[in-house]
């Protein structure tokens, strides 16, 4: 079991790059917009969420790479993605230029968030799969605390230059990461299914569990060999159930208000009357705040379930979302604020945080997953694309006082509880072979 531990890990760090290199920017979006004087909407469009629209490309197109060249050869191209992106940023001569390097590492994102968890999910076993899982969930967060504590101790490095600073240090994770990724073996389930390399499969199966495992594994993956020589497409009837749960969890992933709160978090607090220095630090304890709770979904995930975990989750969305409204609508001060907001990043990082890359790479059958796993986060991009793009424009809207946004998001989390209630089914505990029969009910 060591090897797998090493080899998740390994490629968890591309939830690392993905998680710096998304809110990193959060620290460049004022000096960028007072260097080139950008508007709201062109702000919007081309600064805050060009990478996000890479991103989106990025996780539609994911899943050819996976299933064409294996799970291996995309992680590792990722990797590449992100170095150029970040060293094409910070030598940016003017906004466009930019625009187009973030375009490039918001590709690297969006494949990442298809290849990692599928690639741990394929070698994970039914008893550590959710644990192993949200390792890409928590370099993400580790990767979005390192971001903040980045930018702030950036800021005025260079004087107006100091966001080039800011997005230049991803090279460094992202070239360490592209030669680790080499040091691992393809996935088993790839080469059996894909690639029809029996004899390698079941060498990686040998490594991960003992013989007799191994091959009772690899039998139960080669049943799907047959279905596999049948081209099908997702959207096929049989993978309806699927379907819906990967769109509607996506959904309401980025319904929340999440990436919202996460990359306008220092313009948020400055709202709330704090200054920029100040504001900054507190982006810091939000990133802690965000690792501590992803650190005990981890712990919970194959204790407590994926639905339970969705379950506390979306109580805790309601009751924080609620409060900020309450708190910037009846001028309650920074500190109630800033309370609130902790407990809203607990609440998804405990829920959704945890949940949402586990469970789309878990419901798709063998046969599907890599388009499934695109679908999903495809979803999730489309939508995190939009609210960001949207987000100097709505920030500009209700600078007076921002609470019906938040009121909004409130709203959106108690329709996301109706779903987690009625809808979302446990996969806790079963394997991938299983858990297609019971998606497909076979």
């Amino acid at each position: 079991m060591n090897n797998v531990r090493n080899w998740s890990l390994t490629v968890a760090v591309a939830g690392f790059l993905f998680g710096f290199d998304t809110v990193v920017i959060s620290g460049a979006n004022l000096p960028i917009k007072e260097l080139w004087h950008t508007t709201p909407l062109f702000h919007g469009i081309f600064i805050m969420s060009m990478a996000l629209w890479g991103t989106v490309l990025g996780s539609l197109l994911g899943g050819f790479p996976c299933d064409k060249w294996g799970r291996k050869k995309t992680l590792f191209w990722i990797g590449i993605l992100f170095l150029v992106s970040a060293l094409g940023s910070a030598l940016a001569p003017n906004p466009y230029v930019f625009s187009f390097f973030r375009f490039i590492g918001g590709i690297g994102v969006g494949a990442s968030s298809v290849a990692a968890p599928i690639y741990i999910s394929e070698i994970s076993t039914p008893a550590n799969r959710g644990k192993l899982g949200t390792l890409f969930q928590f370099n993400i967060v580790f990767g979005i605390l390192i971001a903040f504590f980045s930018n702030y101790l950036f800021e005025g490095i260079g004087g107006i230059n100091d966001w080039r600073w800011m997005v230049g240090i991803v090279a460094v994770p992202a070239l360490i990461y592209s030669i680790i990724v080499l040091q691992i073996p393809e996935s088993p389930r790839w080469l059996i299914l894909k690639k029809r390399d029996d004899v390698v499969g079941l060498q990686v199966l040998e490594m991960i569990y003992n013989k007799e495992e191994a091959l009772e594994n690899f039998n139960e993956i080669k049943k799907d060999v047959v279905a596999t020589k049948v081209k099908e497409t997702i959207f096929s009837k049989k993978y309806q159930l699927p379907i819906i749960l990967a769109f509607l969890l996506a959904f309401f992933n980025q319904l929340s208000g999440i990436n919202f709160i996460l990359y306008y978090a220092p313009e948020i607090l400055e709202m709330a009357g704090l200054g920029s220095k100040e504001s900054l630090l507190n982006s810091i304890l939000i990133g802690v705040t965000n690792l501590v709770f992803t650190l005990a979904g981890m712990r919970l995930i194959d204790v407590l379930g994926r639905k339970q975990l969705m379950l506390i989750g979306s109580v805790g969305y309601i009751l924080s979302l609620g409060m900020v409204a309450l708190a910037f609508h009846n001028n309650l001060g920074s500190l109630v604020l800033m309370v609130s907001i902790m407990v809203f990043i607990a609440s998804h990082a405990i829920g959704q945080g945890a949940v949402i890359w586990v469970f789309i790479s878990e419901i798709f059958p063998n046969n599907v997953r890599a388009n499934g796993q695109s679908f999903g986060t495809g979803i999730h991009w489309i939508f995190a694309a939009l609210i960001t793009l949207a987000g100097p424009v709505v920030i500009d809207i209700f600078k007076e006082n921002p609470w019906p946004i938040f009121a909004f998001f409130a709203f959106m989390m108690v329709l996301q509880l109706i779903f987690v209630l009625f809808m979302m089914p446990e996969t806790k505990g079963l394997s991938l072979e299983e858990l297609e029969h019971k998606m497909l009910k076979k």
